[in-house]
């Protein structure tokens, strides 16, 4: 058996989301596969696709030639959380902007993503993005796979939207919990977050947007005197080793409109984000990574 202990940068990955990230070559269906057959476990037991991995738990996959063949020599530089025959859904790098931007002409999610999934199942597909996070945001985005699948997610979405939980350290130290409704756009706006810790600078919030205007948790970070670090459009203060603010797209939840299923995914946190925690927590580290798995 190949066994991986799970370290920070894989805390709160699903098992389905880490078999991509080591088996980046591997299509959707034979990572079903090692799910459904049992070769894939965790801590010793047959697990499911969605189950959260989490601080040094252990992962063993069985040995064959064809698994050993597709293992990756390292980790991808776009990494998928979830995949079936309508959608994919990638972890979307900070400071990676959804579209062709003038300033990184060569360098977007849509571009980037068709191109890998086009060379790994040799096709020429374009992806469609479902939903959308800012350049510098970083997290789970839902990108469909045809016209139909984002037609399909298109009006899922703007029937239902989508359940999300952001994970963002704001500026100054924030206290408890509460709601923001300042109005955005001329229209009613509302996003709840609640302190999951703080120190003497900056706070760590779970943020959970009601509304979905645009800039909505930057905007409202910043009307309650705590803007998003690293957030400098909005006031917020230089954030060292982040390419974009310390906003993430922790948790998103759905419902399938092709198969009905209620699907939640977990996106990990970034090199740079964990960076910054790592600063704010110290000695408490470890106990806050271990929060994040259990948030309501």
């Amino acid at each position: 058996m190949l066994e991986y202990k799970i370290s920070e940068a894989d805390h709160c990955r699903q098992l389905q989301g880490f078999l991509n990230v080591i088996l980046p070559a591997a299509t959707p269906s034979y990572v079903r596969k090692l799910v459904t057959s049992g070769h894939a476990q965790v801590n010793g037991h047959p697990a499911a696709s969605s189950k959260i991995l989490r601080l040094d738990d252990v992962v063993a996959l069985k040995e064959s030639g064809k698994t050993k063949a597709l293992l990756g020599p390292a980790r991808p530089v776009l990494e998928i959380l979830f995949e079936d025959s309508w959608i994919v859904v990638f972890n979307k790098p900070q400071g990676l902007p959804m579209h062709r931007a003038a300033e990184v002409y060569d360098r977007n999610l849509v571009e980037q993503g068709s191109c890998f999934l086009n060379r790994r199942d040799g096709g020429n597909g374009k992806l469609r993005p479902v939903n959308r996070l800012d350049r510098g945001t970083s997290g789970a985005v839902i990108l469909a796979k045809s016209s139909t699948a984002a037609g399909m997610f298109g009006r899922k979405l703007k029937e239902e939207g989508l359940d999300k939980l952001y994970l963002a350290v704001v500026d100054g130290n924030l206290q408890g919990e509460g709601a923001i409704t300042v109005p955005l756009e001329g229209k009613e706006a509302e996003t709840r977050y609640k302190v999951i810790f703080n120190g003497s600078r900056q706070s760590l919030l779970a943020v959970y947007p009601i509304t979905g205007r645009m800039h909505q948790i930057r905007l409202h970070c910043k009307a309650i005197g705590h803007p998003v670090c690293g957030d400098r459009r909005y006031g917020g203060l230089t954030c060292s080793g982040l390419e974009g603010h310390a906003l993430h797209s922790f948790r998103t939840s759905f419902s399938h409109p092709a198969t009905g299923e209620a699907i939640t995914i977990f996106a990990p946190l970034p090199e740079g984000f964990l960076r910054v925690l790592k600063g704010i927590a110290r000695d408490d580290y470890c106990s806050v990574l271990q929060t994040l798995s259990s948030l309501p």
